[in-house]
């Protein structure tokens, strides 16, 4: 799986994340290796999406092909459709999407997720007062949103503190890497190094991130 983990989109960028100080200093606090790996990246920090179409439509294109391969899926279809919006989605159709290098699955998940907001079936307007759960229970509903696809919308989008997506291999990697001297990490090893990280997940996981590739992609 793959998804630019900087940018979900090329709409304009939220501000930091509120908590963004305060969790790093906690990290620094609490945990050894995010005391040494957290300063390397000076200032920088999450940058969010703010349009949740935008940001699952991207996540979509990324699922299960390399950052490359999504990130060159993803500049070709804004190209096509610049006006990124689910009725002019719908009005590309289908043989358009998959001209930009997208699966006949991807296709239709991307078409599905845009009748979703075109017809009001998703309720995107309550989803920052939802919590974590309740939005990935709604968001798992729509054909090719996964549960990893909801919880980096929780990360871009709505910018959810504590998201830890197991399911993700850049964060299984980067636990590795910087825990276990590479070698290989159960979802319970997982589970077991964040605990530490409460309630700060999303920003160890997002500087975990970072230890594999230190420049986001814009």
């Amino acid at each position: 799986m793959a998804l630019n983990k900087d940018n979900a989109g090329a709409a304009p960028q939220l501000d930091v994340p509120a908590y963004w100080v305060q969790a790093k200093a906690e990290l620094m606090k609490r945990d050894r290796i995010m005391n040494k790996l957290i300063p390397q990246f000076g200032d920088m920090y999450l940058r969010g999406q703010p349009d949740p179409f935008t940001t699952l439509a991207r996540s979509v294109v990324g699922q299960q092909v390399t950052t490359k391969a999504a990130d060159a899926a993803w500049a070709k279809l804004q190209a096509t459709c610049p006006k990124f919006t689910p009725a002019q989605v719908i009005k590309l159709g289908a043989v358009q999407i998959a001209g930009c290098g997208l699966s006949k699955r991807k296709t239709e998940y991307i078409l599905d997720l845009a009748d979703s907001f075109k017809a009001k079936r998703v309720h995107s307007d309550l989803w920052s007062e939802m919590d974590d759960e309740a939005v990935i229970a709604e968001l798992v509903q729509i054909r090719g949103i996964t549960r990893w696809t909801a919880e980096m919308f929780l990360i871009f989008n709505l910018l959810r503190p504590n998201v830890l997506p197991l399911d993700d291999p850049g964060l299984i990697q980067g636990i590795s890497q910087n825990y276990f001297s590479g070698e290989p990490v159960s979802r319970s090893d997982a589970r077991e190094v964040s605990a530490n990280w409460e309630p700060w997940r999303t920003v160890a996981t997002w500087y975990l991130w970072r230890s594999l590739d230190p420049v986001p992609v814009e």
